[in-house]
Parts: C-alpha cells; sequence; structure tokens
C-alpha cells in the first residue's frame, strides 16, 4: 500500500510541476499576443520559476531518500538544468529583455513541458502497475 501511495505523490508532485510550467508558456504566450504588458507578465513568470526549482528538487529528493533510482536518474538531468540556470543567474525574466528573450523562452519552456510530459506518463505507468500489483495480493 504504501508504494502505491508514494507513486501517487509523485504523480501529483509531476502534475505541479507541469502545471507551473505551463502557466509560464500562457504568461509568455499572452505577453506575446499583447494581453498583458510586460511589467506583469515578468512579475508572473518570475513568482513562478522558484517554486518550480524547489519542487523539482523535493521531488529528486523524494526519489532519492525511497529508492527508486532509476526514475531519480531521469529526473537529475532537468534538475541539473535548473541548477545551472540559477547558478548562472539566468533564471529570472529581465522586463527590459523580455521581448529579446522571448522565442528562446517559449522553446526552453516547450522542452521543459515535453520532458515532463514524458516523466509524468513514467510515474503513471509505474503508479498503475503498483495499484494492479496490489490488487492481486
Amino acid at each position: 500500500m504504501w508504494n502505491m501511495l508514494k507513486w501517487l505523490l509523485f504523480f501529483f508532485i509531476h502534475i505541479a510541476i507541469l502545471v507551473i510550467v505551463i502557466y509560464q508558456l500562457v504568461c509568455f504566450a499572452d505577453l506575446e499576443f499583447d494581453y498583458i504588458n510586460p511589467y506583469d507578465s515578468a512579475y508572473r513568470i518570475n513568482n513562478m520559476v522558484l517554486p518550480e526549482f524547489i519542487t523539482q528538487g523535493v521531488l529528486c529528493a523524494l526519489y532519492l531518500v525511497t529508492g527508486h533510482w532509476m526514475m531519480f536518474l531521469l529526473a537529475v538531468p532537468y534538475l541539473y538544468y535548473n541548477m545551472r540556470l540559477y547558478t548562472r543567474k539566468q533564471h529570472l525574466v529581465d522586463v527590459t529583455e523580455i521581448f529579446n528573450q522571448l522565442n528562446g523562452a517559449k522553446k526552453q519552456r516547450l522542452f521543459k513541458t515535453g520532458y515532463l510530459v514524458l516523466l509524468l506518463f513514467i510515474t503513471l505507468f509505474w503508479t498503475i502497475y503498483n495499484a494492479l500489483e496490489e490488487d492481486e495480493m
């Protein structure tokens, strides 16, 4: 039963990270179509960056503590990329340069979204597998 609860927790954490990244994409799309001004868009995006990084770090730590080594190894590149952005101070969106960075930032978030969807499907598979395995017992 505990294994199933762990996988459900991992699943919901992945959903939370995915929602944060999609929210950032929506903010960029709103800026591109001129529904929102650059100051509000940068403020909203920058407020979501650190929670995304922290949630990903917690997820990797949970994988490590619970002994799910393969999922930890699959999640580490994303965490490493986020840590690299943070240490180089490239994680925040600059208000004055937001239009110049728009296409690159959108591509970056789209790549993150694709990677997170892949990890989400793997987590969903293991959640269903553990539910069926416990159902047989």
